[in-house]
């Protein structure tokens, strides 16, 4: 989501392309990282990707998920080929609802799958403790080594989870930056280089379909009961209808949108994206990289992009913007 503010005047450019003197702001969530394994790797990804689906935005989702990476066989608690994703909500009681209903849902039922907790500490979310009643009284429990699993019997055999997964407050949600491109392949090619560059940053995830967000938002509307409606600044059909943050080369934009278990990890994969986009230079397409912010009203996070892309620093939380 982003404001309708003017774009302050350029400081750098990067191999042509202009990082625009804007900051994305973020906000606070709850997180958890789950491990899904399965007999084959087509299997986990099956369960992995059923479990992050419809799940890009808090506004209409009640969490944004996505898969962090793939697992190989010696990276999960059964040695079976896995994948991690991580949840975020607005609040723990948000992430302890959604977690054991997505599970429930969409690993549970996937042939030969399996669910392990891929964080500890923090409060508790519930994955067997909740799960083991459809054991209907014929669930085992075992402890191993301190964690307590649970074994549901099912009809293909038996389904293998921790009884809960661990979490955190500290997330970050919302990071973002925009693509402002001179047309919508170059806006699509950049953002894929981007999205598979900040692919290899642990601990962060892009929740939008493919990492990827063409309908960026802003707060409120016209209409009653619409809490936000598309970013008319940065809509390239609506540049003469009224205030515009566009210039007149740029014919598409393209957002990415980060959620971290960090604050760190958010400013990580901004500048893994970012980074990726620059290498391929002005002659690519891209014209500018901007932000979405409020002008420092949602959220305490606020990741400046001068900062991030000049000196490759950490964004600093704020209180103010």
């Amino acid at each position: 989501m982003t404001a309708a503010t003017a774009p302050v005047a350029p400081a750098l450019v990067l191999n042509g392309v202009e990082i625009r003197d804007s900051f994305a702001e973020a906000f606070p969530m709850a997180g958890t990282r789950l491990l899904i394994t399965a007999d084959t790797p087509r299997w986990a990804h099956t369960a992995a990707a059923s479990m992050t689906g419809f799940a890009t935005s808090v506004i209409g989702c009640g969490c944004e998920a996505a898969i962090e990476r793939e697992l190989a066989p010696e990276e999960t608690p059964d040695g079976r080929p896995g994948y991690s994703v991580l949840v975020f909500a607005m609040s723990l009681k948000d992430l302890k609802k959604v977690v054991p209903l997505r599970v429930g849902q969409c690993v549970l039922t996937s042939p030969t799958s399996a669910c392990y907790a891929g964080l500890e500490g923090g409060a508790a979310i519930a994955i067997g403790k909740a799960l083991r009643y459809f054991g209907d009284g014929h669930q085992i429990a075992k402890t191993i080594g301190g964690r307590r699993f649970w074994r549901v019997p099912v009809m293909e055999g038996e389904f293998v989870c921790d009884e809960v997964a661990g979490s955190t407050t500290g997330a970050v949600g919302g990071g973002n930056f925009l693509i402002l491109a001179r047309s919508r392949s170059a806006a699509l090619q950049a953002a894929e280089v981007a999205v598979a560059a900040m692919g290899t940053v642990r601990g962060a995830i892009l929740p939008f379909p493919g990492g990827v967000v063409r309908s960026g938002s802003k707060v409120g509307a016209k209409y009653a009961g619409m809490i936000a409606s598309t970013n008319d600044a940065y809509c390239p059909t609506l540049r003469g209808v009224g205030r515009s943050a566009l210039p007149q080369e740029v014919e598409s934009v393209l957002e990415i949108v980060i959620d971290g278990l960090t604050e760190a990890d958010v400013a990580a994969s901004m500048q893994a994206g970012i980074a990726a986009i620059c290498a391929r230079g002005a002659a690519a397409g891209v014209v500018a990289i901007d932000a979405g912010n409020y002008g420092g009203n949602l959220g305490p996070f606020h990741f400046r992009l001068h900062a991030l892309m000049a000196s490759g620093a950490t964004a600093a939380k704020e209180t103010g913007a």
